[in-house]
């Protein structure tokens, strides 16, 4: 067994005074470790496997060589959870995905965050065009947007809302520098709402791949739709469109090793997984990478 990850003891001295985090809809708070550096804590809702799903999705973002916010497994007191740190510099902030749409889509709604038709990929696409002025710009934060989707597809995150992307940037004079955010909040995959039961009879019945298929993402095709797309789905579809964006990003997949993806899981120490969660993970990412892997580039 490779060596676990290792779990971050947060000491409530640590917390900042600041009220709870109000994006999103679970509990989080922010503190201050020892060495200056501001951390995320997010505790998982109860049932679920949102805080290893963090980690995992993390780590295998890192074997794709896509930047991302580190993420650790953490304890508060009794509470087992997951750890993110603050990836906007001194000097930066951080502007979420729908305050760039409300500017550069007409009549965009910015409050609603579940089931917003009018977030898709075009538009996304579009918020990269307007915001970035030079052209190697642009297409760097496309390519990036794709990189983020394709992450989407291989671990079946369905939670990328407007809310969960965005750019830093920092005013430099009269004008504004700096570049897409990393990507973060990837609590929503791999299986980890599903119950033991629920997830044994989809591995038992060989049925992780359409699990995976049925899963709705938080990216439209079309603002006529009135649920998204699986990720995978959104990708097989992007990648015939934009094939100068996504095939670069579908590239990244053939560093992937087996091995790799299964040493992602395996270093989730013992009693934070049970078994079904590790063998239904990696299922998802196995039958995800597949259908990647065959798709025209």
């Amino acid at each position: 067994m490779p060596d676990p990850y290792p779990v971050v003891g947060i000491q409530e001295e640590w917390l900042l005074d600041e009220p709870e985090e109000e994006m999103g809809s679970k509990r989080k708070f922010w503190y201050r470790e020892e060495d200056g550096s501001d951390w995320l804590f997010k505790f998982p809702r109860p049932n679920t496997g949102e805080h290893w799903a963090e980690k995992i999705a993390a780590e295998v973002a890192n074997l794709l060589g896509i930047p991302h916010a580190p993420v650790e497994l953490a304890r508060f007191g009794n509470d087992r959870g997951s750890t993110s740190e603050s990836f906007t510099p001194k000097g930066y902030e951080l502007v979420h995905g729908n305050q760039l749409l409300e500017r550069v889509v007409f009549d965009y709604n910015p409050d609603v965050t579940f089931g917003q038709s009018d977030h898709t990929l075009e538009n996304v696409l579009a918020v990269m065009e307007r915001v970035f002025v030079a052209d190697e710009a642009k297409k760097r934060a496309k390519l990036r947007v794709a990189d983020y989707f394709v992450l989407d597809a291989l671990i079946g995150n369905t939670d990328r809302h407007h809310e969960n992307w965005g750019i830093v940037r920092r005013r430099d004079g009269d004008q504004w520098r700096g570049g897409i955010a990393p990507s973060f909040d990837h609590a929503s995959s791999l299986g980890r709402e599903l119950l033991d039961e629920r997830r044994r009879a989809y591995l038992v019945r060989n049925e992780v791949g359409k699990y995976v298929a049925k899963g709705r993402g938080a990216v439209f095709w079309s603002g006529d739709e009135r649920r998204g797309p699986s990720p995978l789905a959104l990708v097989k579809h992007a990648v015939r469109l934009y094939p100068d964006l996504f095939s670069p990003a579908l590239a990244r997949l053939d560093r992937l090793k087996v091995g790799s993806i299964t040493r992602t899981v395996d270093r989730v120490p013992e009693g934070w997984m049970s078994a079904s969660e590790r063998e239904f993970a990696l299922e998802v990412m196995h039958a995800s990478l597949e259908q990647l892997r065959v798709m025209d580039r």
